[in-house]
């Protein structure tokens, strides 16, 4: 299994073996949003900058962009969440992602936080 990491804008990112990071919204994300009832993706082949707007997710609650949580070139979208939106809230972190990025830099992951920082950041938005 890939190590996840996670940034403050609650964006996931586990790299694969392929080279490619698999991006989504995490788990409190989607529950803070509520019912999702529309996802727009990028279009594979843009590119994005750390922190970019590059996703749109639309709930019962709100709409929120969706922020790359580092830089690179879409390579893949997840077709599948625009077709069925509560696949995210089934499942945020594993069959809801949003799209794969080939990372201009890897070594930015280091940036991110692992599941325990994560966690401590979460503490502090109680």
């Amino acid at each position: 299994m890939s190590q996840i990491f996670y940034s403050k804008d609650h964006e996931w990112v586990a790299l694969g073996a392929d080279g490619l990071a698999t991006i989504g919204i995490t788990d409190h994300a989607q529950n803070a949003l509520g019912d999702i009832v529309f996802v727009e993706l990028p279009e594979p082949g843009r590119n994005v900058a750390t922190g970019e707007a590059c996703a749109v997710v639309e709930s019962v609650k709100a709409a929120s962009d969706v922020y790359a949580p580092l830089a690179g070139t879409v390579a893949e979208v997840n077709q599948a969440i625009v077709e069925e939106p509560a696949l995210v809230n089934s499942g945020a972190e594993a069959e809801g992602w949003f799209m794969k990025l080939r990372l201009a830099d890897v070594a930015a992951l280091s940036g991110l936080m692992d599941r325990a920082g994560y966690d401590e950041f979460l503490a502090t938005l109680a």
